[in-house]
């Protein structure tokens, strides 16, 4: 009997066997488990038994918490525990790819929204809620996770001009397929089905409103998600996912639907994803004459050319500016970052002791 069939169904291969061994977390009896929904302190786990509650361990936990590594769904981890039990997540076998973004708030943290996604699905509407530069944003964070991004323009029944934002699209994401579909009136499954290949694990992402519910429903053959109509005026919608969940769709893929997005601040993994998302400027800056140009004001500037003879759309050049200010910016904020927690982490015997009295009473300053 193969133990591993309940996993096989959420991804587990050939690869993910090598990956664990190689990983050192078989030790100690040790068993490989997937993250399928995460609830906060608890997740939700598949493992060579079946299904169980999991958490991550204290020592994990301390660990980790400021460096924002702890496990999400679609991780496969290392946890110990017996049947029928509460299981203790002790570590993560090394992530093949992530998506990630900039986390809410005035510290630089990385949250991360899925791991081991092969392809990203992001939705947007073909309503008011259409917006390129949102979507060189999410093409951009799938580039920089490694992760494969295909735009999923939804709700293709209330366009009138379908063909002309497919052509607008393709236009900002050049190489990156584009499908437009309708839910609704069931129309181009088929093309979808394309990258819902049994073993392949896909992401769902887009902003609150663009019919991601909807589509997990329909891609499922069931309602498993709660669907809201959005406002007529501005097609804003409210978050009907509450939490990340992975499905198992009659296709064999796995399914990650995440939480609709109000914004999307940019986390830098370190992938090129700027130049992935926005190639054809970066092969543009090569030819310019200066090394360093800003595509400002600079003379000899062959972005500025392409700009004046139409061949480029301004917008995408002041996207492109903006998003890679904002990645300095980040990067500089983490350095910062980087050096503090370096600074205060320097082993105990280092430090002068809080009291005099004994080493036992020793604490951290």
């Amino acid at each position: 009997m193969n133990l591993h069939n309940h996993m096989e169904k959420y991804g587990w291969s050939a690869k993910w066997q090598e990956l664990w061994q190689q990983s050192g977390l078989d030790e100690q009896m040790r068993k490989p488990a997937r993250i399928i929904a995460d609830h906060g302190q608890l997740q939700r786990l598949i493992t060579t038994e079946g299904e169980c509650w999991g958490r991550v361990s204290g020592r994990m936990r301390h660990d980790n918490l400021e460096t924002g590594t702890l496990p999400a769904v679609g991780d496969w981890v290392a946890i110990t525990g017996q049947s029928g039990e509460e299981a203790i997540i002790h570590g993560i076998i090394p992530r093949q790819s992530r998506i990630s973004r900039q986390a809410a708030g005035p510290i630089t943290k990385e949250q991360l929204i899925a791991a081991n996604v092969d392809t990203l699905l992001v939705v947007a509407a073909l309503n008011h809620d259409f917006n390129l530069r949102r979507l060189e944003r999410y093409i951009m964070m799938a580039w920089n996770g490694g992760v494969r991004p295909v735009i999923i323009l939804s709700k293709s029944d209330l366009c009138t001009d379908v063909e002309e934002k497919i052509a607008m699209v393709e236009g900002i994401a050049p190489g990156i397929e584009v499908l437009a579909l309708s839910a609704i009136e069931d129309q181009g499954k088929a093309l979808l089905e394309t990258y819902l290949q049994p073993g392949t694990t896909v992401a769902l992402t887009g902003s609150s409103g663009s019919g991601k519910s909807t589509m997990v429903n329909w891609m499922m053959g069931e309602n498993v998600q709660l669907t809201q109509s959005v406002r007529e005026d501005d097609s804003r919608g409210r978050h009907t996912t509450t939490h990340r969940e992975m499905f198992v769709l009659p296709q064999g893929a796995v399914l990650i639907d995440t939480p609709g997005m109000r914004e999307l601040n940019l986390w830098d993994e370190g992938n090129d994803g700027l130049s992935q998302a926005f190639n054809e400027i970066e092969q543009l800056a090569a030819e310019c004459r200066f090394v360093d140009c800003s595509h400002t004001r600079e003379a000899g500037c062959a972005v500025k050319e392409a700009i004046q003879n139409g061949s480029l759309d301004e917008k995408r050049l002041n996207n492109y500016l903006k998003m890679q200010k904002e990645l300095q910016f980040q990067q500089r904020k983490e350095a910062v970052a980087s050096k503090r927690r370096t600074a205060t982490s320097k082993p105990v015997s280092s430090r002068k002791p809080k009291h005099s009295r004994s080493v036992i009473d020793w604490e951290e300053a």
